[in-house]
């Protein structure tokens, strides 16, 4: 049996996969690893609950709750609210643990649940790995008085959103912004947010049913909202996926702005106003050999880590960096949150337009993406395939027929047997040559 927790908590199908039973074992098995590991330090124990809205969230909520009063935790309730609202919470409100009920970008039918410590990160892999082996073995519930208590702190998203608007640095008075939610978790505090900063605000995909999550909308299915942004003639569109801890953007002309621009703008509007920590982006392989050249050129360093936004914080947290993110649009500002956080980035997106008076698509400039094919060889002995001097020698060859302006990435897929092979070039046609022949030689392996 592989790890149960992923690089984002766990997650799966719906009552299939991630059954009531196991989100209220998990709880259970939660609360004694970290009980035992000092965490509560002798007092009562306290946890914070959020879901976003998918209707599976409802019964996993409540086997969550049972889970924890059951090992004698407090529990405040907030509802449905973006996950970095869960980690802002879980510190701001004191508590011990947060938790969080998502599947983020996945269809309505999935879910998922990711633990954070108190101070709002995410459980680091070895407490993950001591919670999943303490997964039904004995243990004494409490009883009486012993038993955690339930209440209801579906206002505290107010914190969260006072928090949010704390950080902007200008007005956005005079910005019309579409906002695509996902029919997801910031479906009202996205919206809330923008207006309070001063934006004119139009909403497409906020209305969510429990069922329409993710569905045609949201950061996987930008249409919709470059449609949108070109008929409401507005200055920008921001879209958010289903727990809102992603951010993509579009243009005033309908023009897809992803990660690597959004972090090329907000990493050169740090630098200039003097709040980049040690002229520092961390970002992962998978970033855009375009955002590389540009923050070299701006006199950047940029850190490079495994794909996973956890990855990204390891490396802020131990190099003493306040920036960084994935191309995905996970975008992690640590001055202000301790994980993705898309409505932040939002926010700061646009007050960067503010600031300058420019608009989105210049500001994208700042950046030139480079041609990116990404090809996944299905069906392959991974270890074999990426240890073969076959594949060695074609990736040398490609890598000296690209030189400076273009890669080479060749990486094992963490849960199926496949291996992805991306190529970056200087045109289209070439990526897609060079990535067409590496995957030949991955097949023939």
């Amino acid at each position: 049996m592989g790890r149960l927790f992923g690089t984002d908590g766990v997650r799966g199908l719906a009552n299939r996969d991630l059954t009531a039973a196991l989100a209220m074992d998990l709880s259970v098995a939660a609360a004694r690893v970290l009980g035992e590991a000092g965490a509560f330090k002798g007092h009562r124990p306290v946890a914070v609950v959020g879901r976003d809205p998918r209707a599976s969230g409802e019964f996993l909520e409540a086997a969550v709750v049972a889970g924890l009063a059951s090992a004698g935790v407090d529990v405040l309730t907030l509802g449905v609210l973006p996950t970095p609202a869960v980690a802002y919470l879980t510190h701001t409100l004191d508590a011990d643990l947060g938790v969080m009920l998502s599947a983020s970008h996945n269809p309505a039918p999935d879910n998922g649940i990711k633990f954070f410590d108190r101070s709002g990160h995410k459980l680091p892999d070895d407490i993950e790995d001591r919670v999943e082996a303490t997964l039904g073995t004995p243990w004494e519930a409490p009883t009486g008085a012993g038993v955690g208590r339930v209440r209801d702190a579906h206002g505290a998203v107010e914190q969260y959103v006072a928090h949010l608007l704390s950080t902007v640095p200008v007005s956005l008075d005079g910005l019309r912004v579409v906002v695509d939610c996902a029919h997801g978790a910031s479906a009202d505090v996205a919206p809330e947010a923008l207006r309070r900063a001063g934006a004119e605000v139009i909403t497409i995909g906020c209305a969510p049913d429990g069922l329409n999550i993710n569905s045609g909308v949201g950061s996987t299915h930008l249409d919709a909202l470059k449609q949108a942004v070109r008929e409401h003639g507005a200055d920008a569109g921001i879209a958010n996926d289903g727990d809102a801890d992603r951010c993509l953007a579009v243009t005033a002309s309908g023009e897809e702005v992803d990660g690597d621009q959004i972090m090329a703008i907000l990493a050169l509007d740090l630098h200039e106003s003097g709040r980049l920590a040690a002229g520092t982006v961390v970002a992962t392989v998978m970033s855009n050999l375009g955002f590389k050249i540009a923050m070299r050129e701006a006199g950047l360093t940029v850190v490079e880590t495994a794909v996973g936004d956890r990855y990204v914080l390891e490396a802020m947290k131990a190099g003493g960096f306040n920036f960084g993110g994935e191309q995905s649009g996970h975008v992690i500002m640590l001055d202000h949150a301790t994980t993705g956080d898309g409505v932040l980035t939002g926010l700061h997106l646009l007050a960067a337009m503010a600031r300058r008076g420019r608009p989105l698509d210049e500001l994208a400039k700042a950046m030139t993406r480079l041609p990116q094919v990404l090809i996944n060889v299905r069906g392959v002995d991974k270890a074999k395939a990426t240890a073969s001097p076959e594949l060695a020698a074609a990736v040398e060859t490609a890598e000296a027929e690209l030189g400076e302006t273009g890669r080479v990435l060749i990486r094992p897929s963490g849960t199926e047997p496949m291996v992805r092979v991306m190529v970056e070039a200087a045109s289209q046609d070439h990526a897609q040559q060079v990535a067409e022949r590496l995957a030949e030689v991955v097949r023939g392996v």
